[in-house]
């Protein structure tokens, strides 16, 4: 520094430059104050060779060659550099700000009040006033507020917040519910278990919130970069303002400073690594918007890197792997034919709230439409249903009501919820419901093999049967049954020894989505707390799309890596000719503008997606 103020000092004073140079440096430290601030900060902490200090020293240098004898003035180029530095900052800080910290989505699980009987007096309070062993009364619709056993009453609870299982959870009095669960049908009253910050809906919040905390973040690629780049890069021209000069005044020559401070100049200017801080993350943006035109949200550049390198997909079953809806899957009649037990079925649900029943009426809709008399509806809890069908009395439930009416029925070899049917107390049949496969995920199955992801995982919370079931019809390597929030969690760090993404729906699958190296959502049936905690969603729910997300990420990283073989290699050999002098100003602008407006072009690549 005191060899360039003594340099400027000497050369004579020139009105005009130092006019130039007032004009330029106002829209430079505009630009740059924050990249100047950046490297100011760096120097203090002891972390001097980043990024922001070889800007910093690049165009400070370009400022001051215009101050050596016989050189020309670069001001512009300075404040051009540090522009194109910024533009590079802007599209990498846009993708770093897709930032997961919020969570406010999960709220909707968490209840606001909470019904309690205290000294015969009903009173709603908020669920952190309630304590151990106070009564807490639930009506239908309603969500548990607290972890409890049911003193009171039957009813049916829509587990799918924390078990993901569409198939509703009948239970009773001495049965433990949980909190985030939802009462569908019966009033109940239960006694309390554990305060509200113990209980598992705030669990589950604070799981989401600890694996945030430990998910490891990617460094971006400019900052492991320049740790290499910046320190030889720094050396190399101090070398060469100062050795080449001593040597020759050692051997009794003249040393010549002013032309080896130039070409010292010159050659931090050509190195400004411009054409890499705009496009490597430019490349990334363009993979993230082309991403998003194929209905594939990434909420930053840092999973594209992650996507590329995964070689192990966990997956959660309801509503991932399959559609998360009840429907028939087989019909099997014995007093009757097939259309008569599924048209005395519909009409016996056909006031049934109950995603089976439900899927039992879609099976016969014309039932919804024939003069068909149905009286005597009578719902019995944990069983089923019983009504008079014209002259036949129909009971249609699980084998406990069979039992109950006398019908002599049997089991199904087949794989899923077996419902009975009874007419007039004589076995009639069954007709098994199930949640159906989506018909993408075999295929998506297969392309995530060819694309050489080396384990495919499931974990459920649904019935072992069920899940075997599943695995094997759709080709999974391995899965796990009747997990909780934690246990899927606890899971999914046992299986954690390689780049592993998680692909998930539900509310209960957010500490997964959270902890895992990238989480993946569906997006456009998933819950908003899954959304939230994943870092990438599907929007549309077409499981398809997840090998397309690897493939937009692998060429994204390929293209990016091109960008850097490229710029690194024109550099490299413009700053060897600006060492011996032989560069000229024509070459030192198209190593730093020339390579990068080139390197754009390339990255602009990956805004295009193939279908």
């Amino acid at each position: 520094m005191l060899l360039i103020v003594a340099v400027i000092i000497e050369k004579q004073f020139n009105l005009a430059t130092w006019q130039m140079l007032l004009i330029f440096l106002v829209p430079y430290l505009i630009v740059g104050f924050s990249t100047l601030r950046e490297a100011a900060e760096g120097i203090m902490s002891g972390q001097i060779f980043n990024e922001h200090f070889l800007m910093s020293i690049a165009t400070l240098g370009a400022l001051c060659i215009g101050f050596m004898p016989d050189s020309e003035t670069q001001f512009p180029e300075a404040v051009f550099v540090m522009l194109f530095f910024q533009v590079g900052e802007l599209f990498e800080g846009f993708a770093e700000r897709r930032s997961r910290d919020s969570i406010a989505h999960l709220m909707d699980i968490r209840p606001d009040t909470a019904t309690v009987n205290r000294n015969g007096e009903i009173v709603t309070i908020k669920p952190e006033e309630v304590h151990i062993g106070e009564t807490i009364i639930v009506k239908p619709g309603e969500k548990i507020p607290i972890d409890a056993i049911i003193t009171e009453g039957k009813t049916s609870l829509d587990t799918v917040a924390l078990t993901g299982e569409s198939m509703p959870r009948e239970v009773e009095e001495g049965d433990e519910i949980m909190s985030g669960c939802v009462n569908l049908s019966g009033v109940i009253t239960a006694q309390t278990i554990k305060e509200y910050k113990e209980s598992t809906v705030t669990k589950i919040i604070q799981l989401v919130t600890e694996a945030t905390e430990h998910k490891s973040h990617s460094e971006s690629f400019i900052s492991r970069f320049a740790r290499v780049y910046t320190p030889i890069v720094v050396i190399a021209a101090v070398a060469l303002a100062l050795v080449p000069p001593i040597i020759t005044l050692i051997s009794g020559g003249s040393p010549m400073f002013s032309v080896w401070l130039y070409r010292a100049l010159m050659f931090l200017v050509v190195s400004c690594p411009c054409a890499l801080v705009i496009s490597v993350p430019l490349s990334f943006f363009g993979g993230l918007g082309g991403a998003s035109r194929r209905g594939i949200l990434v909420k930053g550049a840092n999973y594209i890197d992650i996507l590329a390198e995964i070689d192990t997909v966990v997956f959660d079953k309801t509503g991932t792997l399959t559609h998360g809806r009840f429907t028939v899957e087989a019909v099997h009649p014995e007093k009757c034919d097939e259309r008569r037990l599924l048209h005395l079925t519909a009409h016996v649900e056909q006031f049934s709230t109950h995603p089976v029943g439900i899927a039992l009426r879609d099976a016969f809709p014309e039932a919804q439409s024939d003069n068909c008399h149905v009286s005597d509806i009578k719902e019995i809890a944990g069983k089923g249903i019983c009504a008079q069908v014209g002259d036949e009395t129909v009971c249609v439930g699980n084998s406990k009501l069979m039992e109950s009416v006398g019908a002599q029925w049997h089991d199904c070899h087949k794989t899923g919820t077996i419902i009975h049917v009874a007419i007039n107390g004589e076995y009639a049949g069954h007709i098994v419901i199930n949640d159906q496969i989506k018909p993408e995920s075999i295929d998506t199955i297969k392309e995530l093999r060819r694309l050489g992801v080396q384990r495919t995982v499931m974990l459920t919370g649904d019935r072992e049967t069920v899940a075997a079931d599943v695995a094997s019809k759709v080709g999974i390597d391995e899965y796990h049954a009747q997990l909780l929030p934690d246990d899927k969690l606890h899971k999914l760090q046992e299986i954690h020894d390689s780049k592993t993404a998680f692909v998930g729906d539900g509310i209960n699958d957010a500490p997964v989505l959270a902890f895992s190296d990238v989480g993946i959502a569906m997006g456009g049936l998933g819950s908003d707390a899954a959304i939230e905690a994943a870092d990438v969603v599907i929007m549309d729910d077409d499981l398809k799309k997840l090998p397309e997300a690897i493939l937009i990420a692998r060429r994204t990283i390929r293209i990016a890596r091109q960008n850097v073989v490229f710029a690194i290699s024109v550099k490299v050999s413009v700053l060897l000719l600006a060492a011996f002098g032989w560069a000229t100003m024509w070459m030192a602008v198209f190593a730093d503008v020339g390579v990068t407006v080139l390197a754009v072009f390339n990255a602009m690549r990956t805004l295009k997606t193939k279908k």
